[in-house]
């Protein structure tokens, strides 16, 4: 694959005229200004054909990085270093965002990009008309061979560069050919996944494919498969897709329906859930990028029109059942509905009670999973409905688990063909007794490629998700060997000084990398640590504006619970302790503050919503966390130190490293 522009060695590039250099990267480049584009180009390439005329090697215009949706101005590869250039012709100053998204870049490659990960890699600033005084060549060295950002003009770039090839001369040069081979295997976020597939990206682009995880696109085939066999025999299927926290459930869902975006198409898709935060930040960020890309090739396009387009394929779960009970006959206009986290849908109790309080349906008698499959039942010939199931999710009140779903199935639905990941048998998807029920069913079919087995959410530990169940189920001895195949590339510190985690997560993250407070809904002791779980945040600017923004994430002001976070992460995590959520020796405890004392909660359905925001907690961080337990205080009779202490020591018996 060609992932950029122009392409040659080093030696050719400096033999070759600029217009044939420019022609050739204008049939690729989408633009919009081709004429300030082109000038740009121009001055590049006549910058670089003076400096780089000694050097042999590779050079890159405009090279691809599909997860972040952007290019890179110039890539070199020269002796043993990847040096990434960033132009700002005819700027000045280096501004900050600049020096972040050079970060970002170093970072992509380094740890998605299979030939790049053993490599030193020199990201570059070059603001061309900067004075001498606001330059320096002066970097320091990551452990993963990463260097720090140098800022240069456009006079000493060959200085830099004889400067950073002195770092380690014995090292052998990266041969370009099997550099240009190596496999780029990138983790996105889900917003990242969700920007590039709505960008035009594939998901085989976007997503891992070593022998470690099962690959996405053999389960995304394996739902497609489904759906146009379903259309093609004219019946309706359902399809039970499972797979652990982070392991890539909703992104197959993305995938499909962004593939089916075309709301004429017969094919049309919707992606729902009942995740709030999660619909209203992949709204937001599809809508921003779409205007942003716009702007890029000369398309002006509103925000409010962006916004309209992406509602059409993601939805509250909950408005669509709302556009369903208008007409009670007519069927929806998609013929496939994906539901992400599906074992979240409501219980008929919990159904019935809002239907006759908040919609005026007194006599509502279905629970959410029978009234959405009735819904896409409508259709006369064919519809397909995909349950991403994820186990041990559950953190509301009412909410069914997918045992909901079998039994309407068996109650309403006799002719719906069934489809269902083999490990929805597991304990933690609750749904071993009730699949039994299935047996005389004509059409049930189990496939393995509906099982998504490893954790994606973390590029470098693929084992945090067992970790935590262990921590979790109190399987001390299990969780210390997880922890030592894990802790040289996850990080993981305890610490009783909230400051000192607010430090080690700013130490930690480079670029934008994303960092932030999370803490559970029950952590009502938490105010004199300035953690207040009944200010509210907006999970929009929490989790999407800059590090300028005082409402982001990256001020470390404002936290976020498992309501906020659930289905979302990022890259390092500070999870804050309280006293909801015990350990004693009789195991875990569980706590609600009321009034002015904690209460015991005594409901086994409480209890299991409470250990599951901790396992939402403690699964978001993509590279890294710190936990707080804060030391309490012996004059606050709700915060006594003895809440916390054992707390503590039982983290601390498992061999995380201590900051003190």
């Amino acid at each position: 694959m060609n992932r950029s522009y122009y392409s040659d060695t080093i030696e050719n590039f400096n033999l070759t005229k600029p217009e044939e250099i420019i022609g050739k990267m204008s049939i690729q480049s989408k633009f919009a200004d081709e004429v300030s584009q082109k000038s740009a180009w121009r001055e590049e390439i006549r910058i670089l054909q003076k400096v780089l005329l000694k050097y042999k090697g590779g050079i890159y215009f405009e090279y691809s990085i599909p997860r972040m949706g952007q290019r890179i101005d110039v890539l070199l590869l020269i002796k043993s270093v990847i040096f990434i250039l960033e132009f700002k012709v005819g700027e000045t100053e280096f501004p900050l965002h600049a020096i972040d998204q050079l970060w970002d870049y170093a970072l992509d490659l380094k740890n998605f990009h299979e030939t790049s990960h053993d490599v030193f890699i020199a990201p570059i600033l070059i603001s061309t008309e900067a004075s001498n005084s606001e330059t320096f060549i002066f970097f320091t060295i990551s452990e993963d061979k990463i260097l720090t950002p140098v800022k240069c003009n456009k006079e000493i770039i060959g200085n830099v560069i004889d400067q950073v090839l002195l770092i380690d001369e014995d090292e052998e040069s990266i041969i370009k050919t099997d550099w240009e081979n190596g496999r780029y295997s990138p983790t996105p976020t889900i917003i990242e996944a969700a920007m590039a597939l709505y960008a035009g990206h594939s998901v085989s682009e976007i997503s891992r494919s070593d022998a470690s995880a099962i690959n996405l696109s053999l389960t995304s085939d394996a739902v497609k498969a489904i759906i146009q066999k379903s259309k093609n025999e004219k019946h309706k299927s359902i399809c039970f897709l499972t797979g652990v926290p982070g392991a890539g459930k909703t992104l197959v869902g993305l995938n499909i329906a962004t593939t089916n975006i075309d709301k004429s198409s017969e094919l049309h898709s919707v992606f729902l859930s009942g995740n709030g935060p999660l619909v209203n930040i992949l709204r937001e960020a599809l809508a921003r990028d779409r205007v942003s890309h716009g702007k890029e090739i000369g398309i002006k396009q509103r925000k409010g029109d962006a916004f309209r387009e992406v509602k059409l394929f993601i939805q509250n779960v909950h408005n669509f059942r709302d556009e369903c009970l208008k007409d009670m006959d007519a069927p929806p206009i998609e013929r496939v509905a994906l539901f992400d986290e599906a074992q979240r849908a409501w219980n008929l109790e919990q159904t019935a009670n809002f239907m006759k309080w908040k919609k005026d349906f007194p006599d509502f008698n279905k629970s959410e999973p029978e009234f959405l499959i009735s819904c896409l039942d409508r259709h006369k010939d064919w519809a397909v409905i995909v349950c991403l199931v994820g186990g041990g999710q559950e953190i509301n009140t009412g909410e069914a688990g997918i045992t909901e779903w079998i039994e309407s199935l068996n109650r309403s639905f006799p002719k719906w063909h069934i489809y269902i990941s083999p490990r929805l048998t597991d304990s933690e998807y609750g749904a071993g007794e009730i699949l039994k029920n299935l047996s005389n069913r004509p059409d049930v079919m189990y496939d393995e490629n509906l099982h998504l087995a490893v954790s994606m959410r973390s590029f470098r530990a693929e084992h945090v998700s067992q970790l935590v169940k262990q921590i979790l189920d109190l399987e001390v001895e299990d969780a210390k060997k997880t922890l030592d195949k894990i802790k040289s590339k996850y990080p993981i510190a305890i610490t009783r000084d909230l400051k000192k985690a607010k430090e080690w997560l700013k130490k930690h993250a480079r670029g934008s990398e994303r960092y932030g407070i999370v803490v559970s809904s029950q952590a009502e002791r938490l105010k004199p640590h300035s953690i207040d779980v009944r200010s509210p945040m907006d999970p929009i600017h929490w989790f999407l504006d800059s590090k300028k923004d005082v409402r982001s994430s990256y001020y470390l002001e404002s936290m976020a619970t498992e309501f906020d976070i659930q289905g979302l992460e990022l890259d390092w995590v500070c999870v804050t302790w309280d006293a909801d959520f015990r350990f004693s020796e009789k195991g875990w405890e569980y706590r609600s503050f009321v009034g002015d004392r904690w209460n015991q909660i005594k409901k086994p359905e409480r209890q299991i919503y409470l250990k599951n925001a901790y396992r939402v907690l403690l699964t978001r961080a993509r590279q890294g966390m710190v936990i707080v337990v804060p030391f309490g205080a012996e004059d606050d009779p709700t915060r006594n130190s003895s809440f916390y202490d054992p707390i503590y020591e039982y983290l601390k018996s498992i061999g995380f490293e201590i900051l003190i």
